[in-house]
Formats: C-alpha cells, structure tokens, sequence
C-alpha cells in the first residue's frame, strides 16, 4: 500500500517544479517584452529626432525664399506674445 504522506510529497514536489518552471519562463518572456519596449523606444526616438530636423530644415528653407515675410511673421508673433505677456 502507498503512504499517503509520501505521495503528498511527491506530488507537492512537482507542484514546486511545476511552479519552479512556470516562472523561469515569465522571467524569459519578461526579458524578451523589456527587450522589445526598449527597441520600440530607441526606434521612437530617433523618429521623433529625424522629424525635429525636418522641421528645422524647412523653416530654413522658407526663410531663405520668403525673408521678407518669415521677418514679418516673427514680428507679429513677438507682438502678441508681448501683449499676452503684459496681462
């Protein structure tokens, strides 16, 4: 006849392994998700730099065909941002 005891332990032996196992790949499921946030993000980044430049490039560009209005332009801004500034 089998021990009940004995077959307790065995069987909470392999719930531990089990367990044990079922962690191990979380941990490696983890990494892989850090790994691909941290691609995502680097990716992000440099597309968010890239778009920047772009947009520099073209105010450049519009300021080099249109000087005249690009001065005006600054110059009502500057005006308003003044008025917004003294209320």
């Amino acid at each position: 006849m089998v021990d009940p005891k004995s077959t307790a332990k065995l069987e909470t032996e392999a719930a531990a392994d089990d367990i044990s196992a079922q962690i191990a790949n979380l941990r490696a499921d983890l990494a892989k998700l850090t790994e691909s946030v941290s691609a995502l993000g680097s990716g992000a980044k440099n597309l968010a730099a890239e778009e920047a430049n772009l947009i520099v490039e073209r105010a450049r560009e519009r300021v080099r065909e249109e000087p005249l209005f690009m001065l005006a332009a600054t110059a009502g801004i500057a005006y308003v941002l003044g008025l917004l500034a003294r209320r």
